[in-house]
């Protein structure tokens, strides 16, 4: 197995454009192709999650491990 890393073109078809690899003999293979990099994503609307109001946290709220599961030893 061969790692090679090189740089390819997509053209507006879909067509893959790849340059001449001389280090590999003519014949069929099978490859992995990670793509990484500069495509770019297509624009998505934010999410629109519900808000929930609560109100203020009370002025004595303790979040710690201790006072939550009441575990002081």
């Amino acid at each position: 197995m061969k790692t090679l890393e090189l740089r390819l073109t997509v053209t507006p078809d879909g067509h893959v454009i790849l340059p001449p690899i001389p280090q590999l003999r003519p014949g069929d293979y099978d490859a992995v192709l990670i793509v990484e990099g500069a495509g770019e994503h297509p624009a998505r609307e934010p999410l629109q999650l519900p808000v929930i109001d609560v109100g203020p946290w009370p002025a004595d709220l303790s979040l710690r491990r201790e006072d939550l599961y009441d575990d002081r030893s």
